[in-house]
């Protein structure tokens, strides 16, 4: 245990607005812990959505990075990154760098931290498609992050298999659950200016939509787009919110199809507690996104992914979440049987479900993360993971 009294300094490297989700429980309650010195680190890789998404849970960064200029490529984004954020980590004094998922900043966190003789913490560690071009670029990004990790916070106990199976040792990875699952919990609770984009009538269902992921860029996202707008047709008493991803161009790809359709909304990105609040209201999810696969789950919001592989296989085998493709027909189809059989379903009834457990944790997974860390540090006992289901 460290006997000095000063607190230890954490670095979270947070880049995209996933990211600044599902770190910012973990954020709070490192600030809950005396021996801790929590310090949050923009990349700029999102730009001002991510201090938005902070601030939704009374977060500001400690520092602000700027994007990388013209990184056009995940080659130069990614080598920007690792610049910028590299100088951080060589400060004196700082004991751990802590990275999320998948993304760019997060490999560039995890790689000057390796670089610097920083321990590496990889929150949601363990997430594997088996191939390693789908999805690109995250399923390689978190390959090279295991490679340099020292410890690794899987939360499933699917993730703690796959990282066994990779030689990495047991004593190394502790099953936390997923904190997304704490952060939506949170956020939908809270008041969110979401009335505008919601029927009127309360008994009416409510389909949220978002497509960004980098494979389905063009025609598949196109399709995406063309099959929501003969959904809508079909279903006009129903609403759709389609949350559109903050690069223009791939907002424009899904959106041409549905302009002028009476029952959809176009908000464009929406703050985090806005959508918090419209997915646990929601009948369906329709969505390339793998953070909105758990966190429809873990609202019990039944999710048609539109991709055609996911590493989130616990929300398929819980039955909630079905692989559709980006065929538009199978999503048509999909969608149909899902509207026929939906039934509203209250907040509170969704939040006692969560309670009680869900495929990616129990709403405690950032206290498990804090505590690891301290563990790492030597400054708590190592914590019990989350109890296999």
């Amino acid at each position: 245990m460290n006997g000095t009294g000063s607190a230890r300094r954490i670095a979270l490297v947070v880049g995209t607005r996933p990211e600044a989700v599902k770190l910012a429980p973990l954020i709070l309650e490192l600030r809950r812990c005396a021996w801790s010195r929590p310090v949050v680190i923009t990349t700029g890789q999102h730009g001002p959505v991510v201090r938005e998404t902070l601030s939704c849970f009374g977060i500001g960064p400690d520092v602000t990075l700027s994007a990388p200029r013209g990184a056009d490529s995940v080659t130069d984004l990614t080598a920007g990154l690792l610049s910028t954020v590299g100088p951080q980590l060589r400060r004196p004094g700082t004991h751990a760098v802590v990275v999320q998922g998948d993304t760019s900043s997060a490999l560039a966190g995890a790689m000057a931290g390796f670089f610097s003789s920083v321990p590496v913490v990889h929150v949601e560690a363990g997430l594997r498609s088996g191939d390693l071009r789908t999805p690109f670029p995250e399923e390689a990004h978190r390959r090279m992050i295991s490679e340099v990790c020292d410890l690794h916070l899987a939360p499933t106990h699917t993730a703690l298999k796959n990282l066994l199976a990779e030689g990495i040792s047991a004593e190394r990875i502790l099953v936390t659950g997923n904190t997304v699952v704490d952060a939506v919990v949170t956020a939908s609770q809270r008041t969110a200016d979401s009335h505008h984009l919601l029927p009127g009538d309360t008994t009416s269902p409510l389909v949220l939509v978002t497509a960004h992921r980098r494979e389905n860029w063009g025609k598949p996202i196109r399709r995406i787009g063309e099959a929501v707008a003969e959904i809508s047709r079909r279903h006009p008493r129903t609403t759709f919110v389609v949350a559109a991803h903050m690069n223009p161009a791939v907002r424009a790809e899904i959106e041409d199809s549905l302009h002028g359709l009476p029952n959809i909304r176009l908000p464009g990105p929406v703050p985090y507690g806005t959508f918090a609040r419209i997915l646990a209201r929601s009948a369906l999810a329709i969505t390339d996104s793998g953070g909105i696969q758990e966190e429809a789950t873990a609202l019990g919001v039944p999710v048609l992914v539109t991709r055609d592989t996911t590493e989130r296989v616990e929300g398929i085998s819980s039955g909630l979440a079905r692989l559709v493709g980006t065929h538009g027909p199978d999503i048509v189809a999909a969608a149909d049987r899902e509207l026929a059989r939906a039934r509203p379903l209250p907040l509170g009834a969704r939040l006692r479900a969560v309670v009680r457990g869900t495929p990616y944790g129990d709403g405690r997974a950032a206290a498990r993360c804090a505590a690891a860390c301290g563990w790492l540090l030597g400054e708590c006992p190592r914590p019990r993971g989350l109890p296999e289901r």
